[in-house]
């Protein structure tokens, strides 16, 4: 495999996320030459809610990541679900295409745990490099390289490769540099959590608790959203809220004080109050539905939350990082194996499409989710008439957390996989 003379690596990948450290490490283990940019060092922790499903999990044992208990996993067997007076159970269904149970993992950790998987598959890694923007050639308007500060110093920097990856999260520098913003009819989310010292802190299930009040104003009011508890098996337990554009109440809440609110309501053996709290409250934004396209641009793939591939339905972000870094570095190598020009760009050209085969229509079933759950009541009815239902909720917990056999699977299977088919992939 060729690249340009002169340049600093077959590819450049920013942003050593998950994301970033999948996409290097298949490229790596391809035998390409990658260069990892990083803004910070690691350890280095991120706002999130540390629970895996089993569809981040494949992801994990699909990059060849030891998932067992004893390598430091905390492994899950289902949602328990609390909304409307009641109280579910759900086991992660059994299914042929994903394994049995979820994880628990903090961030912390586990960036550190794929990037040094990424620099064990031969990806040269630089932190403290803040990349601001794109170097595009003058004469094509193709990106060849990246422009930013390294060091405590932050000395001015440039790097150069026929290709480079954005995997920069949400902030998308590289994006908004080639001036590529967020679409307007994508949903958007935003995430706050904490860790508190709590007796909850090993639990077999990740809980999520779909009824959100704001008793802030005179009138308490349900958003769209939910809350979730995980426990983290070290003496803490991870605590959160996330909530959606769709509603009224996007950017013009307190999150902070939400969450601080919605935990004065738990029961307070719990230990979810002021005194407990291990840390500061963090918050996020959750780019959603593919809110950033497009995915391609001559010279530059966006990959995970950069192109806003957080699952409208639950949030999920983890897992479609990964899936999307393992698609983008399958194009790229199969791009470099070819002659630079029109034979090399047909391949880089498939990013987009594959990703829409794989992900888009069940996105686009999101985010009509996420416009409908943005009305309270129909959030109000869903919760009060679904949630006594224990099959209506097996099939919920299917469709939400992307998991099924779209081949060979049972009945509920059949039906999401139906309706994924009828719905646009873009």
């Amino acid at each position: 495999m060729s690249r340009w003379p002169g340049s600093d690596a077959d590819a450049i990948v920013v942003g050593a996320g998950p994301a970033g450290s999948t996409a290097a490490a298949y490229l790596a283990r391809a035998g390409l030459d990658v260069l990892l940019l990083e803004k910070s060092t690691f350890p280095r922790d991120k706002v999130c809610g540390d629970g895996f499903t089993p569809r981040g999990v494949k992801q994990l044992i699909d990059l060849g990541i030891d998932t067992r208990a004893e390598a430091g996993w905390l492994h899950n067997r289902g949602l328990r679900v609390v909304g409307g007076g009641v109280t579910l159970e759900l086991d992660w269904p059994d299914l042929a295409s994903f394994p049995p149970y979820g994880a628990v993992r903090t961030r912390q950790d586990f960036d550190e745990l794929l990037v040094r998987h990424a620099e064990k598959a031969g990806a040269r890694l630089h932190e403290q490099t803040t990349v601001t923007d794109a170097i595009s050639d003058e004469r094509t308007g193709r990106v060849v390289g990246v422009g930013g500060k390294e060091g405590a110093d932050k000395r001015p920097v440039s790097f150069t490769a026929p290709l480079t990856l954005a995997c920069d999260g949400v902030s998308a520098r590289l994006a908004l540099s080639l001036g590529l913003g967020k679409r307007d009819d994508r949903p958007m989310g935003v995430a706050v959590r904490r860790y508190y010292t709590s007796p909850r802190t090993h639990d077999d299930y990740l809980e999520s608790h779909l009824e959100l009040w704001d008793r802030s104003g005179s009138e308490p009011r349900l958003l769209p959203g939910y809350g979730w508890i995980f426990g983290m098996g070290d003496g803490t337990s991870n605590v959160g809220l996330g909530i959606l554009s769709t509603s009224k109440a996007y950017g013009n809440t307190d999150y902070r004080a939400l969450l601080r609110s919605w935990l004065d309501g738990t029961p307070e053996e719990w230990g979810f109050r002021e005194p407990n709290a291990t840390g500061k409250p963090g918050g996020a934004g959750l780019p959603m539905g593919f809110n950033r396209t497009p995915h391609y641009r001559e010279g530059l793939l966006l990959v995970g939350d950069a192109g806003g591939m957080v699952n409208p339905f639950n949030g999920e972000g983890i897992a479609y990082a990964m899936h999307s870094a393992r698609i983008a570095a399958e194009c790229v190598v199969q791009a470099m194996a070819r002659p630079e020009g029109m034979a090399r760009e047909h391949a880089l050209r498939r990013y987009p499409g594959a990703l829409a085969e794989e992900l888009g229509r069940y996105f686009r079933l999101g985010n009509a989710f996420s416009r409908l759950i943005g009305h309270p009541a129909v959030m109000r009815t869903a919760t009060r008439y679904g949630m006594p239902r224990i099959t209506l909720m097996r099939f919920v917990l299917k469709l939400l957390a992307n998991l099924y056999d779209s081949r060979d699977g049972d009945v509920t299977d059949r039906v999401i996989t139906a309706m994924t088919r009828l719905a646009p992939s873009v």
